[in-house]
């Protein structure tokens, strides 16, 4: 008996000891699950202990930290909350914080977009092709004029459905530069606009020609264009001396004959 108490006494002591001498910190956590785009509160944060020698880079350790602050990615309830996972202050609220500086998020209607029957979902990769017909020509082209563009939201949703399903969607929002936001909305208003789904890891931008109706029927190969039918120069006629006139002139004592 006294082996047993004092084995229990012992045990009891190293652990307390191991507990002092590891410590523990508070770290701020997610009250509860938290969408992206919401603006920090009071309560949607709490403190959590966090043990003092496991580093936790960008977390905070006080609740006044991060509110007010909007969140950029989704987080589960008792998630550690990293500077990483918050927007800058002033940065805006909902869709804007997840719009990088320098980049514009621009929004195409779903009469004019084809969505990869319903897979496309906030994160996907895309090119963007259009298809239209030049001025002064009846030969449609096909032109991709846009690369690897990240879509924002499909329709309401800035995050993708977590069971993967296929939904219709009426606006979609593409994350692009100034100059590109440009072209999209100019291809959208002078013709049809489709987005091809591609592999988000595919970061390969490799220029690609353009595709006409007369490739399609000619079976891939673009007809060499007909020469312009060369003018012949017309050589004026030759006159014949035979044929010319003659016109007499007589000015007092001297007389001529001048020919036309």
């Amino acid at each position: 008996m006294l082996a047993v108490a004092a084995t229990f006494a012992l045990y009891h002591t190293l652990r307390r000891n191991s507990g002092a001498a590891a410590g523990t910190a508070h770290v701020v956590v997610a009250s509860r699950d938290l969408p992206a785009g919401v603006v920090l509160t009071a309560d949607d944060v709490k403190l959590a202990n966090w043990a003092a020698n496991t580093t936790l880079p960008g977390s905070f350790s006080k609740s006044e930290e991060v509110v007010s602050r909007a969140l950029i990615y989704p987080l589960g309830a008792k998630e550690p909350i990293l500077d990483r996972n918050l927007a800058a202050q002033g940065s805006g609220l909902g869709l804007s914080v997840k719009i990088p500086a320098g980049m514009r998020a621009t929004a195409v209607r779903s009469n004019e977009v084809v969505g990869v029957a319903g897979f496309l979902y906030p994160g996907s990769h895309v090119d963007v092709l259009a298809t239209f017909v030049l001025p002064g020509s009846t030969n449609p082209v096909t032109q991709t004029i846009l690369q690897d563009v990240e879509v924002l939201t499909a329709g309401e949703q800035i995050e993708p459905d977590p069971q993967g399903k296929p939904q219709a969607v009426n606006v979609v929002t593409l994350l692009v530069d100034a100059e590109s936001s440009q072209r999209l909305l100019l291809a959208s208003t002078q013709g049809t606009i489709q987005f091809v789904l591609r592999n988000g890891a595919d970061a390969n931008k490799s220029p690609v020609a353009p595709t006409s109706l007369n490739q399609l029927v000619s079976g891939g190969s673009q007809p060499a264009p007909r020469p312009a039918p060369q003018q012949t120069k017309r050589e004026a006629p030759k006159s014949n001396p035979a044929d010319s006139h003659g016109l007499e002139i007589i000015r007092g004592n001297t007389r001529s004959v001048e020919k036309f």
